[in-house]
Parts: C-alpha cells; structure tokens; sequence
C-alpha cells in the first residue's frame, strides 16, 4: 500500500475518533452543567482546555456560556481542534481515498461534514436544541463506527484505519483521568463519593459498566483501574493497546525491517508497562508521573509509526 494511502486511511479514523470523543465529552457536560456538580457549578474551561487551541483569556471570557463554548467547540473555524475542522479534515482524508473505503463509508463521513454547514446549526446551539444537535451528531458518530466495521475489508487499510483509531482512543482516555484526578491533587486515599467520577464515566461511556462491575465503594481506585487496566472496557487503555498492538503485528508481519521491529518493541514496552503495574503503587506522587510518561511513550510512538510507514521526516 502507498504511504499516502496509508497516512489517509491512518488519519481519516484518528479525525472521526477525536470528533467522537469531542462530542461525548460535550454532550456529557452539557447534560450534566443542569445539575450542581460535587464541585460546584460546571464551567465549560475543562472541555475548552481539552478540545480548543483558545487563550486563557478567552476561555475565562466565555466558559459560563454555554452557547458561545458550543460555538467555539463545535463550529468555530478559528479552532483547529473543533468539530468543524475535525470533520473537514477527516473528509479530506476520506476523499483522497475513496477507492480505498466502501461507498458506505465515504457517504456516511459526508453526510455529517454536510450537516456541519446548516445554516441554522449555530442559532440551535446557542439555544433548548443543542442536546439535539449533539445528539444528531453523535449519532452520527456510533453509525460511521458501526459501518466502518461491517462494511471494510480487512486489509492492510483495515489496519491502519484502526491504528489511528486506538491511539487517539488511548490518547484521550489519558487526558481525560488526567484532568480529572488533578481536580482531588490525585489524592486517592481521600474518600470521594461516585458522583466524583459520573463526568468522567459518562464521558468515556463507562458509567453504567463501573456500577455494574465495581462492588467496593473504594471509588478513587476503582476509576483508575476500570480506565487503565479492565481489560473488557473498549475505552480503558489497557484494551486500546492491545489492539494496536494486534494491528502493528498485522502491518508489520511481511516487512521484518529493523525500524519495525524497534516500533514493536516501543509498543510492546508501553503496553508491558500498564499490564504489570500494580495498582498499590500509583498515589497521589506516583499516578500523574505514570499518565504522563505513558501519554509521552504514546505520543513518541506514534511519531514513529508515521516516520516508518508514511515517510514523515
């Protein structure tokens, strides 16, 4: 396969699996801001943080209102990371290969950046129609997934599609218990009560499965192994990397290269280092060292992945 191709198909599904995460994470905070959060009133900063390139100065001028932070998180050209030019990018991607994905595919990435250029989409957010609007879009969401998996074969872009896709799953998850366990200082032996974790639960569609599998009321710790290590939680990163491990070893199978064989081992280092880290030696000094330098290994691998495969310099 081309690297070109390659790279397209890499990023088409790193894009459609950032904007998922962007609308989960909005829908789940526009959902929950009508509530009194354990913490106080919700302000949109924590999201604007996560999903904006805004200034401190921007973000504090608009992180209580709610319409103009759905604008600069959903249509607003002028920030890179939002939905708008997520999407665009992930059609463009998606348009440079169209004899590489199924028609179901492309219609379906279409479809959603068409519906990006309503012209009433900014007037309904700003008002009582934005959850359905997120909801639209999120529906949007779950069905490129669920097409994108009945529908393309599995090849080489196959592979690919689902690197990109895992590591930016992996990524998120990463950021997201990382913002969160700052909110307590990572001050895990502090009792926290469950309404602590709902926002970031919810977020990574994890709620209903923590209260469904964790019996303890030992919330704090019960969070971070349900996010890292629960091996049957299609968010938590355990489970991310063992799918891209399972994909690079499909990639790589008939090109023994040295380089390869090096990304391998990169991966096979990170993913070692969250299968076999005990859950008793992550606290309040130990657990923001651990997501960092697990976020960095990530981010450095994935530099490499694109330097080996899509002939990045």
């Amino acid at each position: 396969m081309l690297s070109r191709i390659a790279d397209s198909l890499y990023w088409l599904n790193r894009y459609m699996e950032r904007a998922d995460g962007l609308l989960r994470v909005a829908s789940t905070h526009y959902i929950l801001s009508f509530d009194k959060d354990v913490n106080g009133n919700l302000t949109w900063r924590p999201v604007l943080e996560m999903f904006s390139t805004t200034s401190d100065e921007e973000i504090a001028a608009i992180e209580n209102d709610t319409g103009a932070s759905l604008k600069k998180l959903i249509t607003d050209t002028t920030n890179d990371n939002s939905l708008k030019m997520i999407m665009s990018r992930a059609r463009e991607n998606a348009r440079g290969v169209q004899d590489h994905i199924t028609k179901e595919v492309w219609e379906e990435v279409n479809s959603v950046y068409h519906l990006m250029n309503y012209s009433t989409l900014e007037v309904r957010l700003a008002n009582y129609e934005a959850i359905e609007v997120l909801g639209a879009f999120t529906r949007h969401s779950v069905m490129y997934a669920g097409i994108t998996d009945i529908t393309m074969a599995r090849g080489t872009g196959w592979h690919f599609m689902n690197l990109g896709k895992y590591i930016e799953r992996c990524l998120e998850a990463l950021v997201l218990i990382s913002k969160q366990y700052a909110l307590i200082n990572y001050k895990l032996d502090e009792m926290r009560d469950i309404m602590q974790w709902r926002y970031l639960l919810m977020s990574l569609s994890g709620y209903e499965l923590h209260l469904k599998t964790y019996g303890s009321s030992n919330y704090n710790y019960n969070v971070i192994h349900q996010i890292l290590f629960n091996e049957e939680f299609p968010h938590a990163v355990i489970y991310s990397l063992a799918r891209i491990e399972r994909h690079l070893a499909e990639v790589i199978k008939e090109n023994n290269s040295v380089e390869n064989a090096n990304l391998m081992r990169h991966l096979g280092r990170i993913h070692s280092k969250v299968r076999y880290t005990d859950m008793e030696t992550l606290n309040d000094h130990t657990l923001p060292q651990f997501l960092e330098e697990l976020r960095i290994e990530l981010v450095t691998f994935a530099k490499k992945l694109a330097q080996n495969f899509f002939s990045y310099s």
